[in-house]
This record gives structure tokens, C-alpha cells and sequence, in this order.
């Protein structure tokens, strides 16, 4: 268990290396660290954040995705969901789901198409898989931009969560309200639907990626819920509440990106429209 004056260090390292888009080592590769430590190192991230005038206005889920599990981890696969908090500097709307988004001081930036979910109430203590999708007022698509300090993209689980997990931006879509029938078969309808992910770099697109709602812990309402559950666990954190914006993690693997790109999805299955993001 790390003492607080050594989480409080790794955390600074941490957001020194973002404040000047450096790389350093991972935190692991010189440390026996442990899931609780990195959130330990969350927590004073999060703090320090606070202090610097950055408002929470949400949580990214990571690692939902069964699917991409064996590509990372370097002692081991990481083989289960993380979190980390959003702040109102990270997270932006589009117009008309089109966008631009700048990659300045982004490192080894990567693009992931996710459901969003803000919350219009907070969830119940003994929520359920199957009520949980009551507290949802509305759902989005949106890219979230992932981003990583450590070279290569090599980190373990404790690196990810410790390093914001690996959380840049966040772009949403256009909000679609949710009325009690919808929010009662939310998990179904999510698990069967679809995305595609193209890029062009010129005048024609090349789909690169489809991915599946199923592939995200068997629907994103069960990744809100599993990240319910984790929460009751960790009291140094607040419980989600209204208002929230939770983004629930990654249809497709998580693909590099770079200016002068534009990205684009199109869903099948249920009723959000698709989103185009231009990289400059």
C-alpha cells in the first residue's frame, strides 16, 4: 500500500508529464503497485485538479471492451473495467454531429466511439442491472479521445488507472431523451447494436473498425452498472449523481489518429445518429 506522500508524488508526475505532453516509464516498472494504489494516485490527481479551478462533471469507464482485453497489459492482460473522472475542460458538444477537435498536447492520441449516458438521477444503492437504466435521462454517441504517457502504449492496469485513465477528451453528440419504455429495454437494444468507424485522410472514407454494444460487458448499461457497484466499494470517492455524465467505453479497439484525419461512425440498431470528427 503506497504511503499518501508517495501517491501525492506520482501524481504530480503525472500531471506534470500531461501539462507538457511529455512520456515518462510506467509507474509499475519500479513499483509493486497495487488497483487500489492507482486510484489512491486518482484521488490526489483528482484533488489537485479541484484545487486548479477544474470542475468533475463526470466518469469515463474504461476497459469495458472483452474484445481488446489480450492486446494490453504488459505482466498480464487487463481484464477488467477502470474509471477515472472527467472535468468540464475535457468534455465539448458538437454542432449537428460535426466537429473539430484540435490534438495539440495530446500524446500517442487514439480515438474510441462510445454510448454516453448523463444521469438524471443517481442511482439507487441496490440498483440492478435491470433498473439501473431508470436513472438515465439521456444517451449519446460520442468519440472519446484517449491518450497515453507511457511509450508505446505499454502500461499495466495500475498505469492506467493512476494516469487519468488515459482519459484526453471527450466529444458528444447530439442527446436523445429517454422515456420509461425506452430506458425498460435500454440493455437489450444497446447490446444489439452496431457501429461502424471509417477515416479518411482524403476526399474518400475507409472503414477501419465495427464493434457491438454486447462486446461492452454485454451492454454500456451494464458498464454504468459495474461501475455502480465499484464505487460503493471505494468511499474516498462520491457515489455517481445526478447530472453526471458517464461515458461508458469503447465499441471498437481504440485506433491511433493524427491531424489532418477525419473520422466518422454510422450505427445500426438503434436510433442515434453517427458523428464526424476532423483532426487538425
Amino acid at each position: 500500500m503506497l504511503l499518501s506522500a508517495q501517491a501525492n508524488r506520482y501524481a504530480h508526475q503525472l500531471l506534470a508529464a500531461r501539462a507538457s505532453a511529455q512520456q515518462l516509464p510506467p509507474l509499475s516498472d519500479n513499483a509493486t503497485l497495487s488497483l487500489t494504489d492507482g486510484y489512491d494516485i486518482g484521488k490526489n490527481i483528482l484533488d489537485a485538479r479541484i484545487a486548479q479551478g477544474e470542475v468533475p462533471v463526470g466518469r469515463k469507464i474504461g476497459f469495458t471492451n472483452r474484445t481488446i482485453w489480450p492486446k494490453y497489459g504488459v505482466t498480464e492482460p487487463i481484464d477488467k473495467p477502470i474509471w477515472a473522472p472527467m472535468f468540464d475542460t475535457t468534455v465539448r458538444y458538437t454542432k449537428d454531429n460535426h466537429g473539430i477537435q484540435s490534438l495539440k498536447g495530446a500524446v500517442q492520441p487514439r480515438i474510441e466511439p462510445e454510448i454516453i449516458f448523463k444521469l438524471g438521477s443517481a442511482p439507487a444503492p441496490d440498483a440492478t442491472i435491470e433498473t439501473i437504466a431508470e436513472s438515465i435521462e439521456w444517451m449519446a454517441h460520442g468519440f472519446e479521445i484517449v491518450v497515453c504517457p507511457f511509450p508505446k502504449w505499454k502500461f499495466n492496469a495500475i498505469d492506467a488507472i493512476a494516469a487519468f485513465g488515459l482519459h484526453g477528451s471527450l466529444i458528444i453528440g447530439e442527446p436523445k431523451m429517454l422515456s420509461a419504455a425506452t430506458r425498460r429495454n435500454l440493455a437489450a437494444v444497446l447490446a444489439d447494436a452496431s457501429v461502424s468507424l471509417s477515416c479518411s485522410a482524403a476526399d474518400s472514407f475507409t472503414l477501419r473498425a465495427a464493434g457491438f454494444g454486447s462486446d461492452v460487458l454485454d451492454s454500456p448499461v451494464h458498464a454504468l452498472w459495474h461501475l455502480h457497484q465499484l464505487l460503493q466499494t471505494q468511499p474516498q470517492f462520491a457515489p455517481l449523481a445526478a447530472g453526471e455524465i458517464i461515458t461508458t467505453g469503447t465499441l471498437t479497439d481504440a485506433y491511433p489518429i493524427e491531424a489532418g484525419q477525419t473520422w466518422t461512425t454510422a450505427f445500426s440498431g438503434v436510433a442515434l445518429p453517427g458523428l464526424t470528427i476532423s483532426f487538425v
